[in-house]
């Protein structure tokens, strides 16, 4: 009997997807909802905040065969919400405006939990502050999950231009590279055909997504892919992960790959989501130096 009163509990409209992410489960929505309540006031993030706001960032140099020198900056996983302190969210955007760079690219997980209109319009106002002529994203699996399309007009009102199962080609003196962006292998449905089609003739090509999940769908067909969602685990005691989900993820948790011809970027993003901490495995962002080639 109690069994059947929990199932039906779990069965309300209210512990669904508000989005149109997969895989939401109805002990995820009763779990979200538990945490909305249990961090009212964003507590969680303001303790750890005062413990620690470190944030790395990660020089990756990469020989990609571009006519010119090409600076990107990658940031995944800020999840705005109760359990990323501004603090650290600050120190993140700091180290993409230092780093200047051509584009920013963005990884999706950008809230975690309600997408509230305060949390876009800071999501918003600090995506506009980084000094980039592109700005391009993708979406992740919490992002899906919740209200989206509050997501994509903040990122557009500030600038960036979305590329879900889509392709952009740079801007002079880059228009000789394409990015890819793909939709959440997890949560989304991924089209890469039609990305890839998108990309035209463009000799380099730079795909984007959210999971290192989405590695099967460009190998061969593009030689970089950046990607976050693994937070390197969040929790690695001695820098051994304990849980990250997938398997692409599971084998290459953070770091610089290369897998089967393919360069493979995984940040360790930004923030955190249910637990409000972050053990040997600080947050960074990447940036990314593309120098021409030398025939």
């Amino acid at each position: 009997m109690l069994a059947h009163a929990f199932s039906k509990i779990v069965q309300m409209p209210l512990f669904s997807a508000r989005g149109r992410g997969r895989h939401y489960s109805q002990l995820r929505g009763l779990l979200e909802w538990t945490l909305e309540r249990a961090y009212v006031s964003d507590w969680p993030a303001r303790v750890w905040g005062r413990i620690t706001t470190e944030v790395r960032r990660v020089d990756v140099a990469l020989d990609l065969g571009t006519k010119h020198p090409l600076r990107i900056a990658f940031a995944s996983d800020l999840h705005l919400g109760p359990t990323t302190p501004s603090r650290t969210l600050d120190r993140a955007f700091a180290l993409l405006a230092e780093a200047r760079p051509d584009v920013l690219l963005l990884g999706g997980d950008f809230v975690f939990l309600e997408a509230t209109e305060a949390r876009v319009r800071e999501l918003a106002a600090r995506v506009a502050a980084v000094p980039a002529k592109t700005k391009l994203a993708v979406l992740g699996n919490h992002d899906l999950w919740t209200h989206h399309e509050r997501i994509e007009r903040a990122l557009v009102g500030a600038g960036v231009q979305l590329v879900i199962n889509d392709a952009v080609r740079l801007p002079p003196p880059h228009d000789d590279v394409a990015v890819i962006g793909l939709d959440d292998p997890w949560t989304g449905v991924v089209d890469a055909e039609r990305a890839f089609a998108r990309a035209g003739d463009a000799p380099v090509r730079i795909a984007l997504a959210h999971a290192a999940e989405a590695l099967p769908y460009v190998v061969g067909r593009t030689s970089l892919l950046m990607v976050g969602h693994t937070h390197g685990g969040q929790i690695a005691p001695f820098g051994r992960p304990i849980v990250v989900h997938g398997r692409v993820g599971q084998r290459h948790p953070h770091g610089h790959h290369v897998v089967n011809g393919t360069h493979l970027v995984v940040s360790r993003g930004v923030g955190g989501i249910e637990i409000p901490m972050r053990l040997h495995a600080p947050p960074d962002i990447v940036v990314l130096h593309a120098p021409t080639r030398i025939d």
